[in-house]
């Protein structure tokens, strides 16, 4: 009896922490998508750039990149349904694609107080992630995992001051076919042609 109720309260521990963790994944994901359309949308000095004929290639490049490891994360939440300090590295490297995708906004807002802050911020984030996946704590330590869910909600209200978000905007889309959020290379991609 005692172990089958240890067994229920570790379960509900584990699917506790593979939750909080799956949102900092859908938090950061969603911060490097809208970064990214940030970049790409009318009036981006990325965009003014293409269109005034200078090369865009390797901001477009980091962008992508972002992007597609972001939607690795995402779709790694699946196919690790069971494991906790599998859903921390997801949080981890969503947040290291964030953090890739406002060094590249950063650089096109040029050293303007907000972009520095919110380059920061995402920076901030990806360590707090980092630490919360790390060997030593799989995704289990409470404290980690308490400064990573702060250090995302400081980075997501960072990227909002900068402009690179719109508060309750909504950044992913749902796949009707799989459930599963996934983000669009659409705006990325489209500058290359």
């Amino acid at each position: 009896m005692r172990e089958q109720a240890q067994g229920t309260t570790s379960g509900a521990a584990d699917d506790a922490l593979r939750e909080s963790h799956a949102a900092r994944t859908r938090s950061a994901a969603a911060r490097t998508a809208a970064t990214c359309h940030y970049l790409t949308s009318a009036g981006s000095s990325l965009v003014a750039g293409r269109q005034a004929g200078q090369a865009v290639e390797e901001p477009v490049l980091k962008a992508e990149h972002a992007v597609r490891t972001a939607r690795s994360a995402l779709e790694a939440l699946t196919s690790s349904a069971s494991d906790p300090a599998a859903h921390a590295r997801c949080a981890r490297n969503a947040a290291a694609a964030a953090t890739l995708a406002a060094q590249t906004a950063q650089a096109h807002d040029g050293a303007g107080e907000a972009a520095v802050a919110a380059s920061r911020a995402a920076l901030e984030a990806s360590k707090a992630a980092g630490d919360a996946a790390a060997k030593g704590s799989l995704g289990r330590d409470e404290t980690l995992n308490a400064e990573a869910e702060a250090a995302e909600r400081a980075a997501v209200a960072a990227a909002e001051r900068a402009g690179w978000m719109q508060p309750g905007k909504e950044y992913l889309s749902q796949s009707s076919d799989e459930g599963e959020f996934t983000i669009s290379l659409a705006d990325v991609m489209h500058l290359e042609h």
